[in-house]
């Protein structure tokens, strides 16, 4: 599902000549709200309803540069679900449709009274039910890694 299109403004561009790294997170922060809008949570539902989404954990892998003025264009594909969490998988996409970046986040739904997490209302849980969901088993290849130095095994003599 196509969430955000935006373009490398100047200012995220830094000493490499190309999109600074922490600017590929805050495109994908503006596609978290993009979803929540989607789902009910704009600033009126925030409000109407006390409740909002808080970013758990984030995995962002970088496989492009972008550039000044780039479009970008992002995805979301809802891998799982549970009464109070999401697990979304974004995809960074330039015009061409080639990958710049992808992040895997799970958000948690919060009672913003509390400050606890709390289940979905129902229309927001109606809503996130009419997202593109990944098959079991069919996950993009990138979801679900774990960050780490491949080591091969050196046999002892």
């Amino acid at each position: 599902m196509k969430l955000l299109t935006t373009r490398v403004a100047p200012e995220w561009v830094d000493y490499n000549g190309h999109m600074n790294d922490a600017e590929y997170a805050r495109v994908f922060s503006l596609a978290v709200d993009t979803l929540m809008e989607r789902i009910g949570l704009d600033a009126e539902g925030r409000e109407r309803q006390a409740y909002t989404l808080f970013t758990l954990e984030t995995h962002l892998c970088y496989r492009r540069e972008a550039h000044q003025g780039q479009t970008l264009v992002v995805e979301a594909l809802l891998l799982d679900r549970d009464a109070k969490r999401l697990h979304v998988f974004f995809t960074m996409h330039d015009e061409a449709g080639e990958t710049l970046a992808t992040s895997e986040q799970m958000l948690m739904g919060i009672d913003t009274a509390s400050h606890r997490p709390a289940p979905f209302p129902s229309g927001v849980a109606d809503a996130i039910n009419t997202l593109p969901q990944a098959e079991a088993g069919a996950w993009p290849a990138a979801a679900g890694r774990r960050i780490g130095i491949p080591r091969q095994d050196i046999p002892e003599h």
